[in-house]
């Protein structure tokens, strides 16, 4: 597939951005600890509750028997590592808004990225389409963040089939036990059912986030007037189409593929982030985050 040689992103416009809408939540790095930290973290001690601390964080029983308020305390692991699974496939080369899916990925997974390297954790990154094409191993710097921009900036990296199978094989077996927690980013739109058990096991090792990234035309075939002609690009073959009898069958497949995603989700405890790139994804990434932290809070 022939795609621009320049993606239209803009990095450091995106972090910039993000990060005023993280700033209060930076601040308090105590709950950041917290956000992708759901295996693994150790209860020390109880402490009494100082202000900056989010009120559902008050362990009320203990609180209680000590006529004090007290919030549980937890031991702090240094140097969080969290790798991310990147789809470069040709299906994120596609978009019917201002931004492709790989554009709009690009972004999203720069600034979170960030984020973690600015609290002083260690991202690190497998980019895979049709086989896994690089790993790059957790660590931190300007240097190491800059590789990552360039990857996901530069277009010819972007092509082949996506085999989310692959990718989660090598997330099973080759990525190091000292990782706490995967972020799998795709449209997901090659995602199905044998796929559910290998979720399952990913799940079973890591604190895992699915971040779907879709264009509206993933899940809805657009209004025509007449018949189109539609060209597979990899074999040049055509079909005709009328819309109108296509577009039913389309969107209750785009549907029932939804639906088996959320599912999954659901069943193994793995977060689900929907991201339109016909949205701006700082508020929606953002209160993805921060509702994450209440939640993770409040278990605690």
């Amino acid at each position: 597939m022939q795609i621009q040689k320049s993606l239209n992103t803009d990095i450091p416009g995106a972090i910039s951005e993000f990060q005023a809408t993280m700033k209060e939540f930076l601040l308090k790095r105590r709950l950041y600890k917290i956000l992708l930290r759901g295996k693994g973290l150790e209860f020390e001690s109880y402490r009494r509750y100082a202000q900056d601390d989010d009120a559902s964080s008050i362990d009320w029983k203990a609180s209680m028997r000590s006529n004090n308020l007290l919030v549980k305390q937890y031991r702090d692991e240094r140097n969080l590592k969290v790798v991310f699974l990147i789809d470069m496939s040709e299906n994120m080369v596609f978009g019917s808004t201002e931004k492709l899916k790989c554009e709009y990925a690009a972004e999203v997974v720069s600034a979170f990225a960030h984020l973690i390297i600015t609290t002083g954790d260690k991202p690190g990154f497998v980019f895979f389409n049709d086989d896994v094409k690089d790993y790059i191993k957790p660590s931190s710097g300007t240097k190491h963040f800059s590789i990552l921009a360039d990857y996901l900036t530069t277009a010819e990296n972007y092509h082949g089939r996506s085999n989310l199978k692959n990718g989660f094989d090598f997330l099973l077996n080759y990525v190091s036990k000292g990782i706490e927690s995967v972020i799998i980013v795709s449209d997901f739109v090659s995602f199905n059912e044998p796929l559910k058990k290998d979720a399952a096991l990913i799940s079973n090792k890591f604190e895992t986030t699915f971040l779907m990234v879709r264009d509206p035309l993933d899940n809805t075939f657009p209004d025509f007037e007449g018949e189109i002609v539609l060209e597979d690009p990899r074999t040049g073959q055509q079909l005709l189409v009328n819309p109108k009898v296509a577009k039913q069958a389309y969107e209750n497949y785009a549907l029932q593929q939804e639906t088996l995603i959320k599912k999954t989700c659901m069943e193994n405890n793995i977060d689900l982030l929907e991201m339109m790139t016909d949205k701006p994804f700082v508020l929606t990434l953002s209160g993805f985050l921060k509702s994450r932290i209440k939640r993770k809070t409040r278990l605690r």
